[in-house]
């Protein structure tokens, strides 16, 4: 019973450490590979004009991009 409740805090402990990471670094998670990006996909969805919640995180990103260069 010692080993199960060792296993499943050392478990806890690293889900809650991942959990903290991603909540401080903001980024989607992506696979090994890069995720679509690295295949050329911007998005997700087929359309040719995107939602208007991808027009604005495009906006903000650019944004973000021009704050950073100056």
């Amino acid at each position: 019973m010692t080993t199960f409740l060792l296993v499943f805090a050392a478990f806890l402990v690293i889900v809650l450490a991942m959990s903290v990471g991603y909540l401080v670094q903001r980024k989607s998670i992506s696979g090994s590979c890069g995720g679509l990006g690295s295949v050329g996909i911007d998005k997700v969805c087929d359309c040719d004009d995107p939602c208007d919640k991808r027009k604005a995180k495009i906006k903000r990103e650019q944004m973000l991009q021009e704050n950073r260069i100056i």
